[in-house]
């Protein structure tokens, strides 16, 4: 069976373009393009027949099965040689459990999706594989490109120096001087990137490789382009699989330029098209307070997203005013009953706290998402009974100095309630002996 999908316009132009094309807007009315598949020839496969196809190579070694996203590339880009895939095994990452958490929260069946134990740290490889692979594809079939490129406030630019690397193609990238983490910043530096520092916010350095695009200066890795969405709806495939095939009732994402809301419901709603799930779960989307442009208008009921200017925040990867997936994001929102929250930084610092100390290690990011679920059941949105999954977009590791500066008690406007901090002492068995009685 041949399957196939094409870049489509999102709003309903009557335009459709090969997933080869360096086509980033619709050229009717400037709007945001989808990946639209097959779905019919899609369903010539039974629901059961996919879900064995897909456990099969759960038990293949080979290297396009160990990864999540082309585990399932039937539904991913379908036509895309093998041969061309540049894969890190990406996805297939743990779906944790979250007992302690959970039930300190109200909860009896909480679960946290671990994508930042992805290759690069972060979900961003599950787009970056896709789109890397397809820019080969593309080369292959003529296009002369500089180099790859993308704004970032730090994950994007790590992935996509990585794949970049990893099948020899140029990368640049954009970001906010003095506003990603060091583990962030060094990572594209380490694979060899072109490594822009701007004196500007993450909107700045959007407009500008922006710009690079449009004047086919550079090929445009953000997630205006729909090939990440295709790599990032693998998520919902995977959890839903994890569950046994059954949804959660609500998914919980941190969300800043709006894409991965639209992927997870790109996923949700292609099982259910298919036969192999019958419901969409609830969305609930978090935002940081200085960072909340979905907030205020869904708190505001307006049909679109308006710009802000993102203020300061911990959670760096979502200090986003200007989402270019807000479109995607509403139409996720209302498909899904969705809702969206956001979190201060003192709830965030103090939500990632608590998780921590059920064994977690949460990336501010995450910590967003938690400090939104806490609310959301606290208010009753969200049943005690009711099955949840947070999806942690990041590894915690990359944001050292986050963890440091709390328990150090060094944030600005941070109380840092939970705070630990080493205790020194001499090399003496009585005072060690002292102090843990003390503590226990």
């Amino acid at each position: 069976m041949q399957y196939r999908a094409e870049l489509r316009c999102f709003a309903g132009c009557n335009v459709s373009f090969a997933l080869t094309e360096p086509t980033y807007q619709c050229p009717r009315c400037g709007g945001l393009l989808d990946v639209q598949h097959d779905v019919e020839a899609l369903r010539n496969r039974s629901a059961s027949a996919w879900k064995e196809l897909f456990a099969e190579r759960h038990r293949d070694f080979s290297e396009l099965s160990a990864s999540g996203v082309w585990s399932r590339r039937e539904w991913v880009a379908p036509e895309l040689p093998e041969s061309l895939v540049v894969t890190m095994g990406e996805g297939k990452t743990q779906l944790v459990r979250a007992r302690r958490y959970g039930q300190s929260i109200g909860l009896n069946e909480l679960y946290v999706k671990m994508c930042g134990h992805s290759h690069t740290g972060s979900f961003k490889d599950l787009g970056m594989t896709v789109l890397v692979s397809t820019v080969r594809w593309a080369i292959e079939k003529g296009l002369s490109l500089r180099a790859i490129a993308c704004a970032s406030t730090g994950d994007t630019s790590a992935s996509l120096a990585a794949y970049g690397a990893a099948c020899g193609l140029p990368v640049v990238v954009l970001l906010p001087r003095g506003k990603i983490s060091t583990a962030q910043l060094v990572q594209p530096l380490a694979n060899g990137a072109l490594v822009l520092a701007l004196d500007t916010d993450f909107d700045g350095c959007m407009a500008i490789v922006q710009r690079l695009a449009a004047e086919q200066i550079v090929y445009l890795a953000n997630s205006m382009n729909p090939l990440r969405i295709e790599g990032q709806k693998t998520v919902a495939l995977e959890m839903t699989e994890q569950l046994g095939w059954q949804p959660p009732d609500w998914v919980v994402l941190p969300s800043g330029n709006l894409g991965n809301a639209y992927a997870l419901y790109a996923g949700f709603r292609l099982m259910k098209e298919l036969g192999l799930t019958n419901r969409l779960p609830r969305l609930a989307v978090a935002q940081a307070e200085a960072a909340n442009p979905l907030y205020l208008a869904h708190r505001e009921g307006l049909a679109e997203v308006r710009p802000v200017v993102a203020k300061k925040t911990l959670a760096t990867a979502i200090q986003i005013g200007n989402p270019v997936s807000a479109p995607r994001a509403l139409r996720a929102i209302e498909a899904m009953n969705g809702v969206v929250e956001q979190a201060s930084e003192d709830e965030l610092c103090e939500a990632a706290a608590r998780a921590d100390r059920s064994g977690f290690f949460t990336c501010p990011h995450t910590a967003v998402a938690l400090a939104v679920l806490e609310k959301l059941v606290a208010r009753g949105v969200i049943r005690r009974d009711e099955r949840v999954v947070v999806v942690s977009t990041a590894n915690g590791l990359k944001f050292t100095e986050f963890k440091v500066g709390y328990h150090e008690g060094k944030l600005d406007g941070i109380a840092s309630r939970k705070a630990n901090v080493p205790l020194e002492l001499p090399a003496d068995f009585g005072r060690v002996v002292d102090a843990i009685a003390t503590r226990f």
